[in-house]
C-alpha cells in the first residue's frame, strides 16, 4: 500500500517536472537566451573596438607629433643648407645623409599614419555595423519578450496548480519513504521503477532471488543494487 501511494505521487511528481522542463526548454525562451547572448557579444565587441580606438588615437597624435617635429627639423636644415652651403665634399655629403635619414624616417611615420588612418575607418565602420545589428537584435528581442511573458505567466500558473497536486499527494506518503524518494531523485530520475519480467524497468538488470522475494514479500522497501531506484511490484 505504501508503494501504491508513493508510485501514484510520482506520477504527479513526475508530470509536473516534465512541465517544467518544458517550459525550459520553450522555444521563445531560447530564443530569448540567444538574442540576449548575442547582444552581450556585441556589447563586449564594442568596448574592445572603443579601447582600440583610444589606443590608435593616442599613437596617431604621437606619430603626428614626431612627424611634424621632424618636417621643422628638416625646415631647419635645408635652411642651414641654402643659408651656409658647405665648403667641401665631405660636409655636403654629410649634410645630405643627414636629411636622406630625416626623409627615410618622415617616410615610415607617413606609412605609419596612413595605416593607422585606415585602421581607424575601418573601426569606424565595425562600430556602425556593430551598432546597427545590436538595435535591430534588441528590437526583436524586446518583441519577444512581451510574447514570452505572456507566456511564461500562463505557464507558471499551470505549474503552480501541478505543484499543488504534488503537494496534496506528498501529504498521502509516508515522511520517512518520501524523504528516501527524495533523496534517490537528486541522482536519478524517476526514483522509482517497476518490477517487469524479473528485471528493474529502469535499468533492465536481471535482479537476484533474493531481492525478488523481498520486493514481493513487501516487507521492507527494496532498492536496485544497480541503479538505485526503489523496486515496484505492481502485480500486473
Amino acid at each position: 500500500m505504501q508503494l501504491d501511494t508513493l508510485w501514484q505521487f510520482m506520477q504527479v511528481d513526475m508530470e509536473a517536472d516534465r512541465f517544467e522542463a518544458k517550459m525550459r526548454q520553450s522555444e521563445k525562451r531560447q530564443k530569448l537566451i540567444k538574442q540576449r547572448d548575442f547582444l552581450k557579444d556585441q556589447q563586449a565587441n564594442m568596448k574592445k573596438l572603443e579601447n582600440d580606438v583610444v589606443v590608435m588615437q593616442d599613437r596617431l597624435a604621437a606619430v603626428q607629433d614626431e612627424a611634424d617635429r621632424l618636417e621643422k627639423v628638416l625646415e631647419g636644415l635645408t635652411k642651414e643648407f641654402n643659408d651656409n652651403p658647405p665648403s667641401n665634399a665631405e660636409e655636403a655629403q654629410k649634410q645630405a645623409e643627414s636629411v636622406q635619414k630625416l626623409l627615410e624616417t618622415l617616410s615610415r611615420y607617413e606609412q605609419e599614419l596612413q595605416k593607422m588612418r585606415k585602421d581607424a575607418d575601418t573601426k569606424d565602420r565595425q562600430q556602425k555595423e556593430i551598432r546597427v545589428r545590436a538595435a535591430k537584435t534588441k528590437q526583436e528581442f524586446d518583441q519577444l519578450k512581451v510574447e514570452y511573458d505572456k507566456e511564461l505567466k500562463a505557464d507558471t500558473a499551470e505549474l503552480q496548480v501541478m505543484r499543488g497536486r504534488t503537494d496534496q499527494e506528498a501529504k498521502k506518503v509516508d515522511a520517512h519513504l518520501l524523504a528516501k524518494y527524495r533523496s534517490i531523485k537528486q541522482h536519478c530520475t524517476p526514483p522509482m521503477a517497476k518490477l517487469v519480467n524479473d528485471q528493474c524497468s529502469g535499468c533492465f538488470m536481471s535482479l537476484p532471488s533474493a531481492t525478488l522475494l523481498d520486493i514481493r514479500s513487501g516487507d521492507r522497501i527494496v532498492e536496485c543494487d544497480n541503479c538505485g531506484r526503489i523496486l515496484y511490484d505492481a502485480g500486473d
